[in-house]
């Protein structure tokens, strides 16, 4: 993790605790040992972070402290609400609580007018529909996404059918109902599309696919919005109720 977005985490952190919260719980929660906990400490209070405590006793951050305040139009402060909240009904565990997060850190440093208007937004997202039956690790194909590292993986189709290839993930889908891979399959020597929840087993491989991700993504982007769309459509999925489009 980058030492800012560590600092970052640390401050979420305490902003959880209004009392006084040990240094041992809070390099615990921030995954540090309790000497980088302490410099980082340091480097937030010299920074200007109104952080009160010592080691011993425990340390609180007063209200008040965070970025500038940021500045919305109403209409802006409804469509990040109505981003998070879809992506709080609809995405899995570790990104629901990004989201709850990034929400929390936003309201914090928005002047009072503007939490308000952020807090009693009257756009709802739909019940969920997805079911969280995934038996391997979203968290690790978007680490393989952002390393740009090949994934080998095990696979059934629609029909049960049994296979294992090796991946190079480059994008993955959220829809209402299910979740979806887009992926360069070695095997086929094309795009495929995978189902999160039929996969059996993903294992992180060391080897860096050769492209980049975003040349990927965009090679699979021309693909489907070209003119063999309706042709390439259905051989992109390993069976047809994979297939998706790119609008």
């Amino acid at each position: 993790m980058a030492r800012s977005e560590r600092l970052l985490t640390l401050l979420q952190v305490l902003r959880r605790h209004r009392r006084p919260v040990s240094g041992a719980v809070l390099a615990q929660e921030t995954g540090v040992s309790i000497r980088t906990l302490y410099r980082d400490i340091a480097s937030l209070q010299a920074q200007g972070a109104d952080i009160e405590g010592e080691p011993g006793l425990g340390y609180v951050l007063r209200p008040g402290f965070m970025l500038p305040p940021l500045m919305f139009s109403q209409g802006e402060l409804e469509a990040l609400i109505l981003g998070f909240r879809w992506v709080q009904k609809f995405a899995d565990a570790p990104v629901t609580k990004a989201a709850s997060d990034a929400l929390a850190k936003i309201s914090t440093v928005l002047p009072a007018d503007l939490r308000d208007e952020l807090e009693n937004t009257a756009l709802l997202v739909g019940p969920r529909k997805v079911v969280d039956s995934e038996v391997v690790d979203l968290a690790l194909i978007r680490a393989a996404m952002r390393r740009e590292r090949k994934l080998r993986l095990a696979y059934a189709d629609g029909a049960g059918n049994l296979s294992e290839r090796v991946i190079w993930p480059i994008a993955l889908g959220y829809f209402e109902d299910t979740r979806m891979l887009v992926a360069w399959c070695e095997t086929r020597d094309d795009y495929r599309h995978f189902r999160t929840d039929r996969m059996q087993e993903i294992a992180l491989l060391d080897t860096r696919y050769p492209r980049r991700r975003h040349q990927l993504l965009e090679g699979w982007r021309e693909m489907e919005n070209g003119p063999r769309r309706s042709e390439r459509g259905q051989t992109c999925a390993d069976d047809p109720a994979t297939a998706i489009s790119q609008p």
